[in-house]
């Protein structure tokens, strides 16, 4: 007789006395299958919009050829967008951090013998003594990947869904199946863009003949219809659920959009903008703004006529970002870092910090302070600043 037992290990049963391990990658090919279900379900939407909107509004039900003709040039020129966006944001890979940020062979496995968190720390900091790492962790800490085994870079974070460290991660969308981060973040915000227009249009050219059918629903009869009103066919139905379902999206679309809007123009991801990344200095907030003007260009590039296109414009490789080392309110006076001692004053032109970028520290002096740590130097590091008053 088979006797099963479930023993205290996760995954494994235990059959006759022998522990079987039950396949996890099969239980990770039906979450896998499962995530795709959000997906599935949005395009089945899309392409029964497209069938009520084209062929019963279209040709059934609106009687003016012209007004046919202007309804389906601007539909499919919103509709070709949406796809498109949409597309690219589900089946874009998320940018990972490059091997420079592994650590090497020796040290990862005299990482994994050291039990002491501090020992694990000075190995993680002399490894990333030429790397341009600014963010810590709350404990001022080399952020590290114990899953993936890397060192995160700034604004880098762990998805648990997609099991990977995604560079400048936003958040994981269960809508794409995919993580939103560096490499697609464009294409999501464009997917809110012209998703929210593609379902502003249809409710706004649906409305009349939705008051129409509205009102001929509720006649017992077409017979006793007005001249000007709509026979009685099955086309209602869906352009009643087609205003529905287009309004519904369309007021759950605008308060997503608008927020990452608001995310875009103060240069911060979801995540930071719950947890605040934390520099040398201290937590802040507003750490990688660079002002209005260049927070946009940050996510849509240099060159405006590629900006509502879903291609690849964003500035930068994911793994450095420029960022602000001072809080300033924008209402005082210019504030800017003492050159180097080879260059004069006159050679560094001040300008505020919350209109122009500072420019990221170099490998060297990251290294100085990085040998500083390790050495538990008691003195602090003192950063000159030279005010200037705006003529």
């Amino acid at each position: 007789m088979r006797v099963w037992y479930v023993t205290s290990r996760k995954h494994s049963l235990r059959f006759g006395g022998r522990v079987k391990m039950a396949p996890t990658h099969v239980l990770r090919c039906c979450q896998r299958g499962l995530a795709w279900i959000p997906v599935i379900f949005i395009a089945l939407v899309v392409c029964w919009s497209y069938y009520a909107y084209v062929v019963e509004l279209c040709i059934f039900t609106i009687p003016s050829i012209a007004e046919k003709i202007i309804y389906m040039v601007f539909f499919h020129l919103s509709f070709v967008m949406f796809v498109w966006s949409y597309w690219k944001t589900i089946f874009t890979r998320p940018a990972n951090p490059s091997k420079e940020f592994c650590l090497p062979k020796a040290e990862k496995e005299q990482y994994v013998k050291e039990e002491r968190p501090e020992s694990q720390q000075e190995i993680l900091w002399r490894a990333a003594a030429n790397l341009p790492l600014y963010t810590r962790t709350g404990a001022g800490a080399i952020r590290y990947c114990d899953r993936c085994q890397v060192i995160k870079p700034d604004r880098c974070h762990h998805c648990s869904a997609c099991d990977m460290c995604v560079l400048k991660m936003d958040h994981h969308c269960p809508w794409v199946n995919n993580c939103v981060g560096f490499s697609n973040y464009k294409f999501f915000i464009l997917f809110l863009c012209y998703s929210l227009v593609y379902c502003l249009f249809i409710a706004a050219t649906v409305l009349q003949y939705f008051i129409k059918f509205w009102t001929l629903c509720r006649r017992k009869s077409a017979e006793n219809c007005p001249k000007n009103e709509l026979p009685d066919t099955h086309a209602k139905f869906h352009v009643l659920f087609l205003f529905f379902v287009a309004a519904m999206f369309c007021i759950s679309i605008l308060s997503l959009f608008s927020y990452h809007l608001w995310l875009v123009g103060k240069n911060r991801s979801t995540i930071e903008a719950f947890r605040a990344p934390v520099f040398r200095t201290g937590s802040d907030k507003n750490g990688f703004s660079l002002g209005f003007g260049k927070n946009i260009a940050q996510v849509f590039g240099d060159e405006k006529k590629f900006w509502l296109l879903p291609i690849f414009t964003s500035q930068g490789d994911g793994l450095t970002f420029p960022s602000r080392l001072v809080n300033i309110d924008p209402e005082q006076p210019t504030v800017s870092l003492q050159p180097e001692a080879n260059k004069s004053i006159e050679d560094v032109p001040a300008s505020p910090l919350s209109e122009s970028q500072n420019h990221l520290l170099g490998n060297e002096q990251h290294a100085n302070n990085v040998t500083e740590h390790l050495e538990n130097d008691t003195g602090s590091e003192t950063i000159t600043i030279i005010m200037e008053r705006e003529s």
